[in-house]
């Protein structure tokens, strides 16, 4: 059994399979919340955290597919395993296109899905683990100052940063090494209401290259992923 107690989201709608689920679940140690509907769904992880989200396709109100957007459009990284009686390859592509990170098809085999379970909690405490960024941060002879939004370049110039560019400067450095893809950036930064072009990344990524990189056109930190996204390297 785990030290720490791993809350998962149960939302599923079928009243039998629901205990079951979450008896088996409380069994292995797990921490688990029940949800039965869509609306029910999306105000729980409002208002808690969860380690993991188990999601049924079919529930009344919203359905586990729009649960599942609107809980990556709010920036929500939390692992989703989505249960659905359908299994044709369209459903599935579907579910993991709308950021689902695992697809089980039912009816399936209980040990099978205890496994998934586990492959995704240890997912979950990657993301927690991750390193998060103090709001003085220093590499090379770079220190940017996230809460005054100015940074000191590699010249000892200090630069006032746009609120824009300090929120992808931590989203990158929080990544640290990892690519973040174009649309988890436009997600975090921009939001989906507005819709900056490619052009408009790669602009604040040559921002960034021109105050901390002592060469740019060979960029030690900030580099950018053709047709994926853009990563930061650390020292």
């Amino acid at each position: 059994m785990n030290k720490k107690k791993y809350s998962i989201l149960l939302v599923e709608d079928e009243e039998n399979l629901h205990e079951a689920l979450k008896l088996n679940l409380v069994m292995e140690g797990f921490d688990v919340t029940g949800a039965f509907d869509g609306a029910e769904a999306l105000k729980t992880v409002q208002n808690e955290y969860f380690d993991l989200i188990i999601l049924d396709v079919m529930l009344p109100e919203l359905d586990g597919i729009s649960v599942c957007e609107s809980i990556r459009l709010q920036s929500n990284e939390v692992p989703i395993l989505i249960l659905s009686a359908k299994n044709s390859s369209a459903d599935r592509v579907l579910g993991l296109k709308k950021g689902a990170d695992d697809y089980l098809t039912k009816p399936f085999n209980l040990e099978e899905l205890l496994l998934r379970v586990d492959k995704l909690i240890h997912k979950s405490k990657r993301i927690t683990d991750r390193e998060s960024v103090t709001d003085d941060y220093h590499f090379g002879n770079n220190h940017i100052n996230f809460r005054a939004l100015e940074c000191t370049t590699k010249d000892g110039e200090k630069i006032m940063l746009t609120k824009k560019e300090v929120m992808l400067l931590k989203l990158l450095i929080e990544n640290k090494n990892e690519v973040v893809p174009r649309e988890k950036i436009l997600q975090t930064v921009w939001g989906y209401n507005v819709y900056p072009t490619t052009r408009t990344i790669d602009n604040f990524i040559l921002s960034f290259r021109k105050y901390f990189e002592e060469d740019s056109r060979n960029p030690k930190y900030f580099h950018s992923v053709r047709g994926i996204g853009y990563k930061f390297t650390g020292d």
